[in-house]
Parts: structure tokens; C-alpha cells; sequence
């Protein structure tokens, strides 16, 4: 399928959202290699830090050319500031611009971008036409549902962004005052979709499985989905999805072979592009999201959460390797009283069955990563 975000001209409806310190370079070139995804979206980032060159602030943004299309997701309260970040951006390749108006921690909210820009709706406005008028890329906009239940302002600021020139907004189905507990609200989605004339609306917020990406876009209305969360919990979520809202057949589950080997080519990125004790040491938390679906594997996180070298990575992955034979059958397969139940196993049940407790288990920082 061709979408269209403004000039762009993608291949899919289904985006990476960005997710503090997880949506990096690896993870994203992980993604789109397994496929489904066409638009990923870098962390977020101070728009005054990239003004300033900051280190932390270009790693970030770090690329190369199989990470395209590529949208850079910044943050900022003042204009001026946010539209010179853009125009850097746009001479370093950068394929679209993702403005957030949804993260809900102060550190955000309190320099006036993040879901504060939900409260002053001309001020995002004028901000968001500065950065249309200067840069020939799509701009696009991340919101929440509101501020808080009492002040669900969304339908008015996409509107007013629409106005603005952006391209298409993102919106999480919560409010500031959320976070990111309780359910997602499909009905204020819904009601964002109908407040537009012309411009697609993307639909987030607990979207960890293909069905729950087609009933989110059966109960809103909205042109298509992003994941970040669902994504770090499945990299296959995308090509399940795509496939499943087209021929409404879920694809068969990876095999154990298939996940290992995306386990490795995730490490073997994470050390090219970070080196390889802090490549090593950031996959400590990557590793065990991979192995909840292998079966027992309990020595296999132990050593996975020490590691701090390529040694010590392929340690842990060949002891494992041997010490799970004994829960084989003769084709290599678990034992059935070792299998997994359908559709990744427990831990995708218990997912449905309390979201919130699962969503608390990938730690993120709050805030910007480049301030941690």
C-alpha cells in the first residue's frame, strides 16, 4: 500500500513510535529488516541540545542509509528554536519531523513542549507554522487526549495544528495526568479523526498485538497505528500486523531459531554502533525481552544481565544453548509441557489481562534521554 504524509510517500500505515532509550539506531535497523514498518522515529530530543551540538543530543540522531525513512522526534517550547533544530535536521537527511505534544514528566512540561503544548493552543500554533514555513519536509505532531480528563483538548489542537500545516498526528489514547496507566481511550481517538478534514491521524497506545492494532483502527477510524512498547515487546509486531489487516490471517509465531538469530544480529548492532562494553551493557536490558518467548530459560537472563563483552555475550548464548537441550523433543522442538500457548505464549495473555503492570516493566527514563 502507498500512504501519504504530506510529500512523503510511504509503504506502510504502521510506524515505530519512539520509546526513551530503546528506539535507537539497532532497534529500528532490527525492525525494518524483519519488515512491516516503513517510518521509524528516533528518540526524543531537546531541540536546544541539537542547536548546541550536544553529544548525547547527535547520538541520538544518529543514522545510515538503510534507517529510511527517518522522522526525528524533538521537543521544545520556544519557536525560534524548534524551527532552527528543524532546519538542521532537514540538511542532515532527516525525512520528517515529529513534534511532541504528548511525554507527561516535568522535566518536559516544564521548559513548555511535551503535553504542555496541549494547553496553549495558539502559542503551538504559531510554533508549529514557523517550522512548516522553513523546512520542505512533513511536520507532524504527537499529542495526547489532554491535560487530564477535565481538559481533553486534543480534537481543538489537531484542528488547529491542521490549520498550522502539519502533515498528520499521533495520538495516545491517555491523558497528561495518566501517564501511562489505565485503558486507552478509543473513543477520543475517534473523536480526533472526525475533528480533521484532510490530514491522516495515527492511532497509539497499547497496540502489543495485530488484533489489538485492527480494533483500534475498527473502533476510531484512524489511518493507521504506531507502537513503540509493543514493539520492544514484539519486533514482529509490524509484519504480523500488516499481514493481518490484510488477508485477516495472523502468520505463524517465529521460531526459536528465527528469534535467536534477531537476538543476535540486535547485539551484534548494538556493539557496531556503540561499542562493545557500553553495546554489551545496554543489551543486558534487551536480552530478556527476547527470551520470554523461549521457553525455561532462567541461567540464560542471569548471565545476559552481566554481560559487558562479545565473550561474554556468546558465553551466555552457547551455555544456554546446551543446557535447554534436555527440554527438546527429537526434532528439537520443547517438550509440550515446556511449550509456550498460542500467540507468544503467557506473557502476551497476561498483557491483555493487566496492561499496566506489564507497561511498568520496561523502564524508560523520564524524560529526555540526553538529560539521564
Amino acid at each position: 500500500m502507498i500512504f501519504s504524509l504530506g510529500s512523503l510517500q510511504l509503504k506502510s500505515n504502521l510506524f515505530l513510535s519512539p520509546l526513551a532509550g530503546y528506539t535507537n539506531l539497532p532497534f529500528r535497523l532490527v525492525i525494518r529488516e524483519i519488515g512491516g514498518v516503513d517510518l521509524c522515529t528516533t528518540d526524543l530530543v531537546n531541540a536546544r541540545s541539537l542547536l548546541e551540538q550536544n553529544s548525547k543530543a547527535l547520538k541520538l540522531i544518529e543514522s545510515n542509509e538503510q534507517d529510511s525513512p527517518l522522522s526525528v522526534q524533538l521537543f521544545g517550547g520556544v519557536k525560534e528554536e524548534m524551527r532552527d533544530a528543524a532546519i538542521i535536521l532537514v540538511e542532515k537527511g532527516v525525512d520528517s519531523i515529529d513534534v511532541n505534544m504528548g511525554c507527561p514528566v516535568p522535566k518536559v512540561t516544564k521548559t513548555g513542549g511535551g503535553a504542555s503544548m496541549m494547553t496553549e493552543l495558539p502559542k503551538t500554533q504559531e510554533l508549529i507554522r514557523a517550522m512548516v514555513d522553513a523546512v520542505d519536509v512533513p511536520i507532524t505532531a504527537k499529542m495526547r487526549l489532554g491535560w487530564d480528563d477535565q481538559n481533553l483538548t486534543a480534537p481543538d489542537l489537531a484542528r488547529a495544528l491542521e490549520d498550522a500545516g502539519v502533515a498528520a498526528v499521533f495520538v495516545h489514547g491517555r491523558t497528561r495526568a495518566q501517564g501511562f496507566d489505565g485503558s486507552v481511550n478509543l473513543d477520543g481517538i475517534r473523536k480526533v479523526v472526525e475533528a480533521v478534514e484532510n490530514i491522516p491521524v495515527i492511532g497509539n497506545g497499547d497496540v502489543t498485538t495485530p488484533e489489538a492494532a485492527a480494533h483500534m483502527i475498527e473502533k476510531t477510524g484512524c489511518d493507521g497505528i504506531s507502537a513503540g512498547r509493543g514493539a520492544f515487546y514484539n519486533p514482529w509486531i509490524f509484519l504480523h500486523t500488516q499481514n493481518f489487516l490484510q488477508s485477516g490471517e495472523l502468520p505463524p509465531e517465529p521460531s526459536f531459531d528465527e528469534r535467536m538469530r534477531v537476538l543476535r544480529r540486535h547485539y551484534d548492532l548494538m556493539v557496531e554502533v556503540f561499542g562493545e562494553e557500553r553495546g554489551s551493557m545496554q543489551f543486558r536490558k534487551v536480552a530478556p525481552w527476547y527470551s520470554k518467548r523461549f521457553g525455561p530459560v532462567k541461567p540464560f537472563n542471569l548471565a545476559m544481565v552481566r554481560i559487558s563483552s562479545r565473550i561474554d555475550f556468546e558465553k551466555a548464548v552457547a551455555d544456554y544453548l546446551e543446557w535447554r537441550k534436555p527440554f527438546l523433543d527429537d526434532q528439537g522442538e520443547l517438550l509440550a509441557r515446556y511449550q509456550l500457548p498460542p500467540m507468544v505464549a503467557s506473557f502476551m495473555q497476561e498483557e491483555d489481562e493487566h496492561q499496566a503492570k506489564q507497561r511498568t516493566k520496561i523502564a524508560v527514563p523520564k524524560g529526555p534521554v540526553e538529560v539521564w
